[in-house]
């Protein structure tokens, strides 16, 4: 890395942790850092976690390259527009907490506050899967399914900065309560706990296939990545929950393709490496599934960002180059 390369500190919060990197105009991570997060006590306490990792950046003080800017990624909800943490339900140290305002004050340069999936579209947008796309609609699918838009490079984020909740569109009024309180919500169906919930139903189905084997023949202990195992090995249960899966992720992704009809569909998060084989079958699932006349037209493309997407996603909030 050159003296005068220019760089932003992205910063990826967690409930536990916190993880840092110098990042580059071009998107490319040079240095990393993490440390844990904490989430008791005084708030200033999680700033002194936050602060932690970014010193943890700098092992040689006397060698500190020229700080741009910093980025950062938050629990939600949280407002981008004044940095301003509302009141995450994993970090209860913050509750109305300025932490922008917070950061500048002690590193004096521009901070910017965005949600984990919101950054993480901008970072593939600039510099990852969607470059060269003007309108990105980008889906984390891992714990939870996060999505981020980007119009003609930024992020909408609406009216207050609570748009793009595309986990949270319901697809059957009937189906399982999400977490958010809503009935079919696409996380609460393909995200990885439905994954693994959905496996543990056809053990009674499958009593002798390999994810039953996996799982020790106890259906609650099946998970997407028991699935995920059992799928390579063209395990038949395993191939009957992916194909649910994908039927679902696939019509869910029509209506996002009816609604916005961006260039291109990025897919990141911890599920996305199961679901990389099955990209063309979601887009065949297409077909009929779209009032919009050329779906098929539409790219359905995997992240370039895995677990760094938080950091990239940070740095690229931060305006520079």
């Amino acid at each position: 890395m050159e003296p005068t390369t220019k760089l932003a500190i992205g910063i990826d919060i967690g409930g536990t942790k916190v993880a840092g990197g110098l990042v580059d105009a071009c998107g490319e991570i040079h240095v990393r850092s993490r440390t844990p997060m904490v989430t008791t006590g005084d708030a200033s306490k999680g700033l002194a976690a936050v602060s932690a990792a970014i010193q943890a950046l700098f092992p040689d003080a006397a060698e500190r390259p020229r700080i741009e800017a910093i980025g950062i990624c938050a629990p939600g909800p949280l407002n981008p527009l004044t940095g301003m943490i509302i009141n995450p339900p994993n970090l209860a140290i913050w509750h109305n907490y300025p932490l922008a305002k917070e950061m500048r004050r002690l590193y004096n340069v521009n901070v910017k506050i965005d949600n984990d999936a919101n950054a993480a579209a901008l970072a593939e947008a600039k510099w990852g899967a969607g470059r060269g796309y003007r309108n990105v609609f980008y889906a984390s699918i891992g714990t939870g399914i996060g999505t981020g838009i980007i119009f003609d490079g930024r992020i909408y984020h609406g009216r207050t900065g609570a748009a793009a909740e595309g986990g949270h569109i319901g697809i059957d009024s009937n189906g399982p309560t999400c977490n958010c309180g809503k009935h079919g919500c696409i996380e609460t169906l393909a995200a990885g706990p439905a994954i693994g919930r959905r496996g543990g139903q056809k053990l009674s189905r499958y009593p002798k296939s390999l994810l039953g084997e996996l799982a020790n023949g106890n259906a609650d202990a099946v998970t997407s990545e028991m699935v995920g195992r059992a799928y390579a090995a063209r395990d038949p249960a395993a191939e009957e929950v992916i194909r649910e899966t994908l039927d679902l992720l696939a019509y869910w992704l029509g209506s996002i393709i009816d609604l916005l009809e961006p260039e291109v569909i990025v897919i990141g998060g911890g599920v996305s490496t199961m679901l990389a084989p099955c990209l063309n079958e979601i887009r065949e699932r297409w077909r009929g599934a779209c009032l919009n006349p050329a779906p098929m037209e539409i790219p359905l493309v995997l992240a370039r960002y895995g677990e760094d997407a938080g950091i990239a996603g940070a740095a690229a909030l931060c305006e520079f180059e």
